[in-house]
């Protein structure tokens, strides 16, 4: 793609980074053929290729996001199909997180809009205003049929029954290895997952030191930054990463870390990108070692090894799109279950995303409400037993809208090595005493 922007405009790093991708693209359309917004709207705005059009007029042109471009940037899940997908190596990611960025900068919203995007800001990316709103939106959910707006709905709808209790596992601490010390990580605990669901940690932690690892809470850690990042609150999500990176960095100082642990692949894929958020900062050296040691959990049990188990339920696995496009990970999750004994099965178009995308499923309800049926309908077809995902996002998403018992892949993980039974899957006939076999 021809651009056209000037020597001036060129001095600044993300219009330099811009242009080179915009350059890389050839226009073949190949990105529509698996962009979930365009199969459902089928609208070439609603693209990736319809996208990169709208974000380089405004860019080159060195103008204000207007209303139109913002809709079509605003639909976007920014699931990353499109990468998978791109024959020309075309990195969607960080043109569209840089659109996102000049979109917040340039463009005044309207007044609902604006406060609505502030209030998730302030509460989701922090545990404990998270929780407190969890608990309002319990109480608020028998009205929410009221709700003049969808994206209000949505968020009632979308707050779990139960709210489970603080798990003290996420307090600041290290966890010695059990037997042989093979590695010393430090796991991410996360923010929104530390108050929808504490098992997913719990379950990471055990397995780990099992299989050899001494994992270390780091203090001062909090969210990766990535709610606020894909909104385009560049400070914020700034702020957020550059606290990770001091408290991380301290203990690799500081006895050395093989790895940074995250089991919630949407906060992978934006831990793995600090290098990049940070390359023109002092924080550039720090922020590129950090996203050197960043590995999904399934990436970490793969190096430690994970023993054979007989477990024989038949478990149908999402792939989250942070992880099979962000991350190109794709088939570690579904080697380690079945190494663990699950019948692993894969759902129609796994590739399409569910619709969950961080806040998407709160600011874009309906288009997200039409991906989830699809998702779930293609899971069900497979009839399984239980759904897998290695995302709390996707979990919530689409465990509001199936009666099958959807759990992360590291709690069957846990379970096939001599871990608890998941609580989701309390229902399931009890199984008989399975061997462990190294």
């Amino acid at each position: 793609m021809k651009t056209e922007f000037t020597a001036v405009q060129l001095r600044d790093p993300a219009i330099q980074r811009s242009n080179e991708i915009l350059r890389s693209c050839v226009h073949c359309g190949f990105c529509t053929a698996t962009c979930p917004t365009y199969q459902v709207l089928g609208d070439e705005l609603d693209s990736p290729r319809g996208r990169i059009y709208l974000i380089k007029e405004m860019l080159e042109n060195d103008r204000p996001a207007d209303a139109r471009t913002v809709k079509h940037i605003d639909r976007c899940l920014s699931c990353l199909a499109c990468m998978t997908t791109c024959p020309s190596g075309v990195h969607y990611m960080h043109l569209v997180d840089h659109a996102r960025a000049h979109i917040e900068k340039t463009y005044k919203r309207p007044i609902f809009e604006r406060v609505l995007r502030w209030t998730l800001a302030k509460i989701l990316p922090y545990p404990g205003r998270f929780r407190l709103a969890l608990l309002g939106a319990k109480i608020g959910r028998p009205f929410g049929r009221f709700m003049p707006d969808p994206r209000l709905r949505a968020m009632l709808e979308m707050a779990p029954r139960q709210i489970p209790p603080v798990s003290r596992n996420d307090d600041p601490q290290v966890f010695p290895a059990t037997g042989t010390r093979k590695m010393r990580i430090a796991l991410m605990t996360g923010c929104a997952q530390r108050a929808l669901n504490t098992d997913i940690n719990d379950a990471t932690i055990r397995l780990l030191r099992r299989l050899g690892a001494e994992v270390v809470i780091a203090d001062g850690m909090g969210c990766c930054g990535a709610l606020t990042h894909h909104m385009g609150k560049e400070t914020e999500s700034h702020k957020a990463a550059a606290r990770n990176i001091a408290a991380w960095m301290r203990h690799d100082r500081d006895g050395g870390l093989d790895a940074i642990v995250i089991n919630t692949s949407g906060c992978g894929t934006t831990v793995k990108d600090y290098g990049h958020m940070f390359r023109n900062d002092p924080l550039a050296a720090d922020a590129a070692r950090v996203s050197d040691l960043a590995m999904d959990v399934s990436e970490v049990l793969m190096k430690l090894g994970m023993p054979e188990a007989r477990m024989g339920h038949r478990v149908a696995y999402h792939a989250a799109c942070s992880l099979q496009h962000g991350q190109q990970i794709k088939t570690f999750p579904k080697d380690l279950l079945r190494r663990a004994g699950f019948e692993v099965v894969e759902p129609a178009d796994s590739h399409l995303c569910c619709g969950s995308a961080g806040t998407y499923n709160l600011m874009q309800p309906e288009i997200s409400g039409q991906l989830k049926d699809r998702k779930i309908k293609t899971l069900e077809a497979k009839q399984p037993e239980i759904i897998a995902a290695g995302n709390i996002g996707c979990m919530m998403q689409i465990g509001s809208g199936t009666t099958v018992p959807i759990v992360h892949t590291v709690e069957l993980l846990d379970w096939a090595t001599g871990g608890p039974k998941p609580r989701a899957l309390v229902e399931l006939p009890v199984e008989p005493d399975v061997p462990i076999l190294r």
